[in-house]
This record gives structure tokens, C-alpha cells and sequence, in this order.
């Protein structure tokens, strides 16, 4: 599984930090990983987890904002 996540200059104002999102998204999928808060990639080994990592993503986001 590859992640990736990004996000535009104003979003990061708001607090959004795509490395944190991947990260807490690739666990889900039993990876790791990280980066930048405008951009960011990680990596997991169970796809049957996807839609886990997904919601977990979702729900970064908004804890986020």
C-alpha cells in the first residue's frame, strides 16, 4: 500500500500537516511513514485495510482543523 498525501499552502495555515495524516493512515495498514506538512508519503502491508486507513485519515483531518 502507498499513501500519499498533500495539501496547499492555505490548508497547512489552517493546520493541516499531510505527514501527520499519513502516518496515522499507514499504521492502519501496519506501515509507517511521514513527511512535510504540504506533502507527505508513507506505506503499509495489508491493502485489506485501505478503507481502515481512509476513515483514519478523515478523521486526522478534522482533529486537525
Amino acid at each position: 500500500v502507498n499513501l500519499l498525501a498533500m495539501a496547499t499552502d492555505d490548508v497547512v495555515k489552517k493546520g493541516i500537516h499531510s505527514g501527520n495524516i499519513v502516518k496515522a493512515a499507514a499504521v492502519c495498514c501496519g506501515g509507517g511513514g511521514g513527511g512535510r506538512p504540504n506533502m507527505a508519503q508513507a506505506g503499509g502491508k495489508d491493502a485489506s485495510k485501505i478503507e481502515q486507513a481512509l476513515q483514519k485519515a478523515k478523521e486526522v483531518i478534522q482533529e486537525q482543523l
